[in-house]
């Protein structure tokens, strides 16, 4: 136990609806977390539709609560620190969706840090969800330093990219079918649908939570001018089907640069990814497009006549895997190659820590806890999660330092073996 652990009571609690009785404890919740992003106040409308799209969720929230509460301080409803958690699925290949673990909302007031407080909400979150079978945690990080002690490693990436949507913009491809204008609002029944097969068919996505319809249409839980400017436009196929959308705003208004930021674009196939970047060049007024969550391997680089018109601004870690079952997760994924190695395992909370042969025949692993055994290869449990779905190279983690290699090219036979068999890749912030 840490000095500071009896300063602090831990809760933990469902998300409670404004009818509920212990609505307020949600309530308080809901505005620290708000205040923890820098948000502005919400207001108890605003507050009160953050709590139905919690409870719709079914998230477990986690509040820290001072012992001691300090005279004149805010209200004893309101946690010095918050954690959120829930289940949904990342498919880690050819479909295969696993339950997994998320989590979301961590933040801890700037007067409690330094106290232990993150430590013990990730622990505790995570042996709860060891405990209830699930193979897998996963988080979006606003900081890229704090979660590897706690076993997370970056799995998949996107670039922050921005397109120049000028005269200078030609597609070698005509794609086929069409775009059509939609109410913007229109999107928070119509979106979840045609997210749902991009999901089921793209390895490295994580299913959505219902707090993002609202803020792709326009409907958050906090409104402001802004978001009455999101527009939106469905792709349709050739016979009709919606096959993709993209949301976005104009963000030139008084300025010479005529630009337009997408907040999501999703699409079922290449051709309608295609079809959808032809719409937004083909907006009047607009020299630019941006967009924070392109492919590393965007096929617009290739389907542009020239594709100088493509800046990467930025690399960013996207979603962050920990592996907490290694066995049923190691079994749950797809395999391309034939092939055995041995990895060892080093997890200083415990849940992934020993030495397991890998054993893969007809792209399906067979996976054995040996801790007797001589590994190949050695590494910790972040690097494990990183190197999962396949989107990491455990060659060039070894040449990070990261992995240790016992067997002479066991960094390359592991490369081989845990290939994805198709681009690694996801657009869910949570």
């Amino acid at each position: 136990m840490s000095k500071h652990e009896k300063d602090y009571e831990l809760r933990i609690f469902r998300a409670a609806a404004p009818t509920d009785a212990d609505y307020p404890q949600t309530a308080g919740w809901v505005q620290v977390e708000n205040q923890g992003f820098h948000f502005p106040r919400m207001t108890d409308e605003a507050v009160s539709r953050a709590a139905i799209r919690l409870e719709r969720d079914d998230q477990a929230l986690t509040g820290a609560y001072p012992v001691v509460r300090r005279a004149s301080s805010l209200p004893a409803e309101y946690p010095v620190a918050t954690f959120a958690s829930f289940e949904k699925t990342v498919n880690v290949g050819s479909g295969r969706l696993v339950p997994a673990h998320l989590i979301s909302s961590v933040t801890v007031r700037p007067t409690h840090r330094r106290k232990g407080l993150l430590r013990r909400m990730m622990t505790d979150s995570l042996t709860r969800a060891h405990e209830a079978g699930l193979a897998l945690a996963a988080l979006t990080a606003s900081e890229a330093t704090i979660y590897r002690r706690f076993g997370f490693g970056p799995s998949t990436w996107a670039n922050n990219i921005t397109v120049a949507t000028d005269a200078r913009f030609r597609l070698l491809t005509t794609p086929t079918g069409s775009a059509e204008w939609v109410d913007a609002r229109d999107l928070e029944q119509l979106a979840p649908a045609i997210f749902a097969k991009f999901h089921a068919s793209q390895t490295g996505s994580v299913d959505r939570h219902v707090g993002i319809w609202g803020r792709i249409s326009g409907q958050p839980d906090a409104p402001t001018d802004d978001d009455r400017a999101i527009r939106a436009a469905l792709h349709y196929d050739t016979t009709g089907e919606i096959d993709g959308y993209v949301s976005y705003r104009f963000t030139g208004h008084g300025t010479d640069a005529r630009s337009i930021e997408v907040l999501d674009l999703v699409a079922i196939d290449d051709n309608a990814y295609l079809g959808l970047w032809q719409y937004l060049a083909s907006i009047e007024l607009c020299d630019s497009v941006s967009w924070r969550a392109g492919r590393l391997d965007n096929p617009l680089s290739w389907a542009l006549a020239d594709p100088r018109l493509i800046s990467v601004t930025a690399a960013e870690d996207w979603v962050w895997l920990r592996i907490l079952d290694p066995i049923a997760a190691l079994e749950a994924r797809p395999y391309v190659s034939d092939g055995e190695i041995v990895l060892r395992v080093i997890d200083e909370l415990g849940f992934a820590a020993g030495t397991f042969r890998i054993s893969v025949t007809d792209a399906t692993a067979h996976v054995e806890r040996e801790d007797g055994a001589t590994p190949d290869v050695e590494m910790d449990a972040w690097v494990l999660s990183s190197l999962y779905l396949g989107g990491a190279d455990p060659v060039v983690l070894r040449a990070a330092g990261q992995l240790v290699e016992h067997t002479d090219g066991a960094a390359v036979r592991l490369r081989t073996l845990l290939a994805s068999n198709g681009p690694v890749y996801g657009i869910t912030h949570f």
